[in-house]
């Protein structure tokens, strides 16, 4: 193995509990611990898995919160627990990104940092792994803060945009700006431009460049992280944090750094990628049936067309005359909703709280 890839680190943030893709996705067993695909693995192995030729092991790391720190021992066995790091409370991406990064840098400060959620799905994974080169490359020679930006293939609202300045000559072009989730008539303004792409929250730096970002936009947090120095990696770490989190505010690290900072480039990405957010999300990238179907269960479909059906195997599902509705059965809930409404989920899952009880949510 090459020096190059000793000092590249993973950073997997599985800390979301996803309550969009509710009833599977829920409070004690999130997204990313389930195989949403029906491939045989979750999506938190198929992330880790993808870069296994990227980085040895045992420079993976997975921020999580510490209540899933058992699903994270069964689906990655192979993490030694340093390379677990519990957070107490979730406080956004910039905290679980500060945590990480100033305990890397403590252990090797030439460190490059590759940051990506557990919860996505990339189709494409060769084209990604050649994104993550050259992102790699660029940050370790300059102290330059990268995004992967996803080529959009609609004008959909609900990812955050990254405008760009155009530089076909160069692999990672100058962000311009970024854009918070916009209306659709003007998603697709950004569509019609060409120099818009998705934010995929996939980041790209060497150890130093991320450090100097906090220090100069989020000073309060490069403080609380950096006091830490000395009890990373020691039997005093976990009571540090414990504590630390106490005094971090929520702000995700788009806001806090990356929409201020000056030095921010973008790589632009057609990965067949999807951040499975939601129903209709898995839907456009899953295999479908000849009526346009998604199925993960055991079924008997009659005049059903254009649906998401994801039922247990253990349990024969007949379904007659649904079009364009998405069935969902876990654990002890069962959802039938039109696929153009699953936007209420978020408000389902509120209803069910108040309701019916935390058991089902």
């Amino acid at each position: 193995m090459n020096t190059l890839s000793e000092n590249i680190y993973v950073v997997v943030m599985a800390g979301g509990v996803g309550s969009r893709f509710w009833p599977f996705s829920r409070n004690n067993h999130p997204k990313q611990f389930h195989d949403v695909l029906g491939i045989g693995e979750s999506l938190i192995q198929s992330t880790v898995k993808r870069f296994s030729t990227v980085c040895p092991t045992e420079n993976i790391y997975v921020v999580t919160n510490r209540e899933y720190k058992s699903l994270v021992n069964t689906h990655l066995p192979e993490l030694a627990p340093d390379q677990i790091l519990k957070e107490p409370v979730g406080r956004n991406t910039a905290p679980c990104i500060a945590y990480a990064c100033f305990k890397i840098a403590q252990k090797n400060p030439n460190a490059l940092v590759i940051v990506a959620p557990a919860d996505h799905v990339i189709l494409r994974e060769q084209a990604f792994l050649k994104c993550v080169r050259q992102g790699v490359a660029a940050a370790g020679k300059e102290n330059i803060l990268v995004t992967i930006g996803i080529k959009p293939s609609r004008p959909d609202t609900g990812y955050g945009y990254i405008q760009y300045v155009p530089d076909g000559a160069k692999a990672v072009q100058k962000v311009q700006t970024f854009r918070e989730k916009p209306s659709l008539e003007l998603a697709q303004a950004f569509l019609e431009s060409g120099d818009f792409v998705w934010n995929a929250g996939i980041f790209i730096w060497n150890v130093q460049a991320i450090i100097g970002a906090f220090k100069e936009h989020l000073t309060d947090l490069a403080e609380l992280f950096e006091s830490g120095s000395a009890v990373y990696y020691t039997a005093d770490e976990e009571v540090f944090i414990n504590t630390v989190y106490e005094q971090s505010r929520n702000v995700s690290i788009d806001y806090g750094i990356m929409e201020k900072a000056q030095n921010v480039y973008v790589i632009l990405g057609d990965l067949g990628w999807s951040d499975v957010g939601t129903w209709n999300s898995l839907y456009s990238v899953a295999h479908k049936t000849l009526e346009g179907n998604v199925v993960d269960g055991n079924t008997l479909l009659y005049n059903t067309q254009n649906c998401i059906i994801k039922t247990p195997q253990d349990k024969l599902v007949l379904i007659q005359g649904l079009h364009n509705y998405i069935v969902a059965e876990h654990d002890n809930v069962l959802m039938i909703c039109e696929r153009k409404n699953e936007q209420q989920v978020k408000d389902f899952v509120s209803d069910v709280k108040a309701n019916k009880g935390a058991m089902y949510v």
